[in-house]
């Protein structure tokens, strides 16, 4: 079995699929690994170290997609619907391709890799039980955003984070509020902590509370009903709008009385849901900062302009997108991890297994044999095809 890894095309993307230091463990169960020239570059990883690790470096992309069976990408044509769009001639019947492909929104460009024959797996589809840990790409890569949000708020910041007792008098710490504590909620407050600030935590899910609490920050309760708030897989349900009016009125309390104001609430297959209003933003002291980590989805803040900072009345928002490309290296690298563990669990026996009673292939199975398989995939595309 050969390995295709191209290099990856979306505009700024910076990681690349595979990293040289993963190739031995692959040759070991009998695969071959063919890397584009310069696919690792962004990532400081020269041919030269894949040649060495063993893997062999082909001179075209269209050669990578002709000899490979396994094609590793960051970003499939499903994430990267315009730059991407050109892979979809590269691939074949059977071929299967595995990356991050935006099952739930980017529908036409699933029905297009379908039509292609290829066997596409998306990786944020990955079930969040015990034996997929090694596998899941969205927490890894959730990890490294929550971590590079804090740090580009302390970098924007007026002040430091940590309280500083000196000769010259005492500084006060920041207050730092984290809104939504799953995995780049949960970094972001570790980080924030490690940098000294006094931190909050909310989630719309009860549960998280001893999680946000052993980390050091204080769990905000904001007296709602939240019995129904958590869904499949550990992740947030999608609230009605009486619900989001209700969080906006009691968030809007704690917002206010914060520094820094961290949102990473998200909701699978759905448009971010907009918890900071422009009101609430008005309530913020100049020189405050929010860090919209939802800003690829629209934005929890109502003001939040993707892949922009804008100053509203002194109050800096920012909507970084991709962040875990700003830290290619180490992005590239528990990518890497993430996807090797995956294929060698879908190759136990050296050839890809389509065992759908196993559940962590049937939920990132999205396509095959022309076909759109997956049953929440074809849920979400029945409404849009009767649009």
């Amino acid at each position: 079995m050969i390995i295709g890894v191209p290099k990856e095309t979306f505009p700024g993307e910076r990681r690349v699929a595979l990293i040289p230091d993963h190739v031995p463990a692959l040759r070991g169960k009998g695969m071959e690994v063919l890397v584009e020239a310069g696919a690792g570059e962004e990532a400081d990883l020269a041919d030269a170290a894949y040649r060495q690790k063993g893997a062999q470096v082909a001179g075209t992309r269209q050669e990578v997609f002709a000899r490979a069976e396994v094609i590793f990408q960051v970003r499939t044509p499903g994430a990267n619907p315009e730059a991407g769009a050109a892979d979809l001639q590269l691939l074949r019947p059977g071929q299967a391709l595995i990356g991050f492909a935006e099952p739930l929104l980017a529908l036409e460009q699933i029905q297009a890799i379908a039509a292609t024959g290829a066997t596409l797996f998306a990786v944020e589809l990955m079930p969040r039980i015990t034996r997929a840990q090694s596998m899941d790409a969205l927490s890894s890569m959730a990890n490294i955003a929550g971590y590079k949000a804090v740090l580009l708020a302390a970098g924007e910041f007026i002040k430091i984070f940590p309280m500083m007792m000196t000769a010259a008098g005492t500084l006060k710490p920041a207050r730092v509020l984290v809104i939504g504590a799953g995995v780049a909620g949960l970094q972001a407050i570790a980080t924030a902590r490690r940098l000294g600030a006094v931190v909050q935590g909310y989630d719309v899910r009860p549960a998280v509370k001893e999680q946000v609490e052993s980390l050091g920050a204080r769990f905000v309760d904001l007296g709602l009903d939240t019995a129904q708030a958590e869904g499949a897989g550990g992740y947030a349900r999608e609230q009605s709008q009486d619900f989001y009016r209700r969080q906006q009125e009691a968030l809007g309390r704690v917002v206010g009385a914060n520094d820094i104001v961290i949102t990473t609430a998200l909701v699978p297959g759905k448009k971010a849901p907009v918890l900071i209003s422009a009101e609430m933003v008005a309530q913020m002291a100049p020189g405050s900062i929010i860090v919209d980590l939802a800003a690829e989805r629209g934005g929890n803040c109502q003001l939040t302009r993707p892949g922009e900072t804008a100053a509203v009345n002194g109050v800096k928002i920012m909507g970084p997108l991709n962040l875990p490309s700003t830290v290619p290296c180490h992005a590239s690298q528990l990518y890497a991890q993430n996807l090797s563990a995956f294929l060698l669990h879908l190759a136990q026996s050296g050839e890809l297994s389509m065992d759908l009673e196993d559940e962590i292939t049937r939920q990132t199975l999205v396509t095959r044999d022309g076909q759109v398989v997956h049953e929440r995939v074809r849920e979400f595309m029945a409404p849009a095809a009767t649009a």
